[in-house]
């Protein structure tokens, strides 16, 4: 989301607050009419019921300012609204009329109570950006041992893993709009477990197979319905317990389809029964989905035996993967018993077993493929010839969840480990239960972890030379600028909020002590979460600006082939998007112009709107980057800077 928000801790909320960045002291904005109003005489919702109930309003209002809060249903967002308006927003007699001029909306199947909160005292959280750097240098140093160069500690930001990009829902398609009215349900206790399960939210791509996988690790599937157009499916589970041990697990780990959080629930109904036109005998999808879940079920008996051992391989490893990130991931899926990672052909590769061929069926396809950083390190998933994994040692390397006791193979911490009496379960070498950043990196989060943070703390910059376009185009290397605020009381300190919290490890890693304009500046994660931006009225001077809408995002795209091409600072730099009117002398005259000394230029052979340049060092390089990237050569052509791996 664009907006600004504030965590108000005092009153415990786990969402964001909606506050209008540009309000008064005083005032809030209310969200569905946005006017601002005194905070006096305005309300937010006091529970979650609350909550919900406003936002399964605004679903039939097609209400995008609250629709934009969906990750937060499980938390209650700070927001404001008028008691009238929530009262005219959520009328009974309003939501029927949406209702049934929108066919198959009952989806959302839980009665809730629409009505007004009573009023609610909010308390402002004002943080002030410049007190963050008088301890700069000792957080720089305290940083120093935890966020290791290219460390495992990175991000995704939505979960890691993804297929590259988020999917958001699509139009109603026709064929289905009357396809909740054509599912012959037997209602019995409302609320109550049932053995049919309501998943919604799903992208409108999803095939039947991938909902039927959803539910394999947790029993049989009897049944499966897809609603593409309302972005809704209905699976039938064997039986309650299955059905109650699924959402169960799925109410402390957010499911995902194709890089989208989805949410399930019990359903209303009892048993999922479709009528001639929409049996899944007329659908080959769903009949081939079930077919294969019910072959998978059949060997539920074969503990141990083949297929129960996962190879996995990462290719395109961009950053680390270590065995506790993977642990994090495929746990997801069902309980890990065994991990053992190595390196063949310059590849990292792992071998992770599980107890029964059903788990590692479903952990095969739901995870073949995927990313688990953006447009990086993805997994290629096949079955093992072994069926059983034999771990000798519990370290970094490899790991039996079944047997803590194992030694770790290194006599020291063995002894160590004796005295103390102390055992692996799965977490870290260093005795620590994972990080918030590991546990972000496997898509998982625990109640009360804050959200990945995107923003970086830059210090000791050339406060006469640097600009906020010179920081969002040399930071803009390594990821996605969105905004950047010099501080105006220390002009050498900067604020820089990337798109993805993985960037802005990228950042660190390849940016920290580098030496530009003059001075070694420090790069390290600050405890900010988002920029803010100038009020109305403040004075700024041109210190922040907001890029968030820039074309010049190198990584905009998903699946951008730039994440393939990002190297650290050198003296050589790559040009690309070169005219082929254009001539070398035309280049290095323009270089010269700009204050930089070229000391070798090359074409490439095959290739002439690419080209490397060489400067007298790698400060040079950084300084004719910020320079000569979208240098325009033509009318129609801009520059494309970048650092190269290459030497001419």
């Amino acid at each position: 989301m664009d907006s600004e928000y504030e965590v108000n801790s005092k009153r415990g909320r786990g969402g964001p607050a909606a506050s209008s960045p540009s309000s008064a002291p005083g005032e809030k904005s209310c969200i569905i009419c946005s006017s601002r109003t005194p905070v006096s005489d305005i309300a937010s919702p006091r529970d979650l019921a609350s909550w919900q109930s406003l936002y399964k309003a605004a679903e039939l209002h097609k209400f995008e300012p609250i629709l934009e809060f969906e990750e937060y249903l499980d938390s209650v967002p700070e927001i404001y609204y008028h008691k009238k308006c929530r009262a005219n927003f959520t009328s009974k007699k309003t939501l029927e009329k949406l209702q049934e001029d929108q066919p198959g909306t009952s989806g959302h199947e839980d009665e809730l109570d629409y009505s007004v909160d009573e009023d609610e005292e909010e308390e402002e959280d004002d943080d002030d950006d410049d007190d963050e750097v008088d301890d700069s240098d000792n957080r720089a140093n305290r940083n120093k041992s935890s966020l290791k160069r290219g460390s495992d500690e990175l991000l995704a930001q939505s979960g890691a893993v993804s297929n590259g990009s988020i999917m958001s829902p699509a139009a109603n398609h026709a064929d289905n709009n009357n396809d909740a009215k054509k599912v012959k349900l037997d209602t019995k206790n409302p609320g109550a477990p049932s053995r049919v399960i309501h998943i919604r939210n799903i992208p409108n791509e999803v095939t039947e197979a991938e909902i039927v996988h959803l539910g394999i690790p947790f029993g049989k599937v009897t049944n499966v319905l897809v609603l593409k157009g309302k972005n809704q499916a209905f699976l039938e589970m064997s039986d309650e317990v299955s059905a109650t041990t699924m959402v169960n697990y799925f109410t402390n780990c957010t499911a995902q389809l194709r890089g989208r959080a989805v949410y399930v629930q019990f359903s209303n109904h009892k048993e999922l029964k479709t009528d001639q036109t929409h049996s899944n005998a007329q659908n080959p999808s769903a009949q081939a989905a079930l077919q294969a879940a019910q072959a998978l079920v059949n060997q539920t008996d074969t503990q141990g035996g083949p297929n129960t051992v996962l190879r996995v391989i990462v290719e395109h490893m961009i950053y680390p993967v270590t065995l506790d990130v993977l642990y994090q991931i495929f746990s997801r899926v069902g309980k890990v018993l065994k991990i053992v990672t190595f390196t063949k052909n310059n590849t990292f590769q792992a071998l992770i077993q599980y107890p029964d061929v059903v788990t590692a069926q479903a952990a095969k396809m739901t995870l073949d493929g995927q990313n688990i950083y953006n447009a990086c390190c993805t997994l290629r998933i096949e079955y093992s010839k072994l069926s059983n994994l034999n771990v000798k040692y519990n370290n970094d390397k490899s790991r039996d969840y079944t047997n803590p006791n194992l030694p770790t193979g290194d006599p020291t911490l063995d002894s160590a480990l004796a005295i103390g009496g102390m055992q692996f379960t799965g977490m870290p070498l260093a005795g620590v239960t994972p990080t918030a950043a590991a546990l972000g990196a496997a898509g998982l989060r625990l109640p009360g972890q804050p959200s990945a943070n995107c923003v970086l703390l830059v210090s000791n910059l050339n406060e006469e030379m640097v600009t906020p376009d010179a920081l969002f185009t040399l930071f803009g290397v390594y990821g996605d600028v969105q905004r950047v605020k010099i501080l105006f009381n220390k002009k050498d300190n900067a604020l820089i909020q990337m798109s993805e919290p993985h960037q802005t490890q990228l950042a660190i890693s390849h940016l920290d002590k580098m030496k530009a304009w003059g001075k070694q500046i420090r790069v390290t994660l600050s405890k900010h979460q988002t920029v803010q931006l100038p009020k109305e009225g403040q004075p700024d001077a041109g210190l922040t600006k907001d890029y968030s809408n820039s074309p010049l995002h190198r990584f905009k795209k998903p699946g951008s082939k730039n994440y393939q091409n990002i190297y650290p600072p050198s003296a050589t730099l790559h040009l690309s998007n070169i005219p082929p009117t254009v001539e070398e002398e035309q280049i290095k005259d323009a270089f010269s112009l700009a204050g930089c000394e070229v000391k070798a230029f090359k074409f490439f052979p095959k290739d002439r709107k690419m080209a490397l340049i060489q400067l007298g060092s790698v400060e040079e390089a950084i300084s004719a980057l910020v320079k000569m990237h979208n240098f325009q050569l033509s009318d129609s052509s801009h520059l494309r800077v970048s650092f190269s791996k290459s030497t001419i």
